[in-house]
């Protein structure tokens, strides 16, 4: 069924307070904002525009819509918000804290933009994503979604049959090594001063995947770009084309620290992330997470699912407080009567 809703100008805010307000503009924070919208919803999207997947040339693994660029897929979304009455405000948020619930209890948030603008929410939706730490490798982060990867899922097709090198940062490398061996003949597992176990190392032997003990210098790049390969410490140039590494993942928290939203470390030291339960309710009534905030290895198609579910969760949530409040007022209708 079409929208019936006219969207209001693409950044002009609502007056008052509204249903929601959405921190993050991915796939995440726009599948939860449609779903709102879709329920007539008063919701405004606050987007950062640096998304997690920006430097990727293609979202992959998307069904029927594979191989679509970052940009023109999150243009899309932003335009169904925009389509069912959603408001999508480019902007970042520099704090965001709860404020006196209604005379009734339901919850009510402050959020503030750089700019100064404050905007007043009934319920929250955190999907703000997360930062890829890369290890500290001269001319490695240069080449960071292009020659320099970390998923297999999300990158693995395009650098098929090429000679890669996995930069170990910890034990999610092994599995990660694995995972690429299934896309090429030709790997390098630099451990990097990770210890690697005999057991491990005849694994890897098994699979003709080669180890280099001796620790990455730099990342060389290639004259017509992308990669040469690596300069180890002792002076040896291994070539390359394809680098793999497990990046550090840490959810996006500025500006949220008032919200006093739990966090979790992921095992090996590999990041932080919003802890969540179901459907990506937290400790705090009425602020929701989802997306990578939340789930650091989902990936696009995943992030979008779980944003449309606290979405609607939310919007349930809403109805069942908006029932109260209508029950109470007639109430006292009955008893000034």
């Amino acid at each position: 069924m079409p929208a019936t809703t006219t969207a209001r100008a693409a950044e002009e805010l609502p007056g008052g307070t509204v249903d929601a307000v959405v921190i993050g503009g991915g796939a995440a924070g726009l599948s939860g904002a449609l779903m709102l919208a879709r329920c007539r919803r008063s919701v405004v999207v606050i987007d950062s525009g640096t998304p997690r997947n920006a430097p990727a040339q293609g979202v992959h693994g998307l069904l029927g819509l594979d191989g679509t660029p970052p940009a023109e897929l999150l243009e899309r979304g932003r335009e169904e918000v925009r389509r069912y009455g959603g408001t999508v405000r480019t902007g970042e948020v520099i704090g965001a804290a709860a404020a006196d619930p209604s005379a009734d209890g339901d919850p009510r948030f402050t959020v503030t933009l750089s700019d100064g603008t404050a905007l007043h929410a009934r319920r929250l939706l955190v999907a703000t994503g997360l930062r890829d730490v890369l290890p500290d490798v001269p001319g490695l982060a240069e080449h960071w979604g292009h020659s320099v990867v970390h998923c297999p899922y999300c990158h693995g097709w395009e650098v098929r049959d090429e000679p890669i090198g996995v930069l170990a940062v910890g034990p999610a490398s092994l599995h990660q090594t694995l995972l690429f061996r299934q896309l090429t003949d030709d790997l390098i597992y630099f451990t990097g001063g990770t210890r690697l176990d005999e057991d491990t190392r005849a694994r890897f032997a098994a699979r003709s995947i080669r180890i280099v003990d001796t620790p990455v210098d730099q990342v060389v790049a290639a004259e017509g770009g992308g990669i040469a390969g690596v300069r180890l410490a002792d002076g040896r140039f291994i070539p390359r084309r394809v680098l793999a590494v497990a990046t550090t993942m840490r959810a996006r928290s500025a500006g949220l620290e008032d919200l006093g939203l739990p966090m979790q470390d992921l095992p090996g030291g590999m990041g932080r992330h919003f802890a969540t339960g179901m459907a990506g309710t937290t400790e705090v009534p009425g602020v929701w997470v989802a997306g990578n905030a939340t789930d650091p290895t989902a990936q696009v198609g995943a992030s979008a699912a779980a944003g449309a579910l606290a979405g609607a969760h939310m919007n349930a949530d809403l109805a069942t407080a908006d029932t109260e409040a209508a029950l109470a007022a007639a109430q006292r209708d009955i008893t000034h009567a």
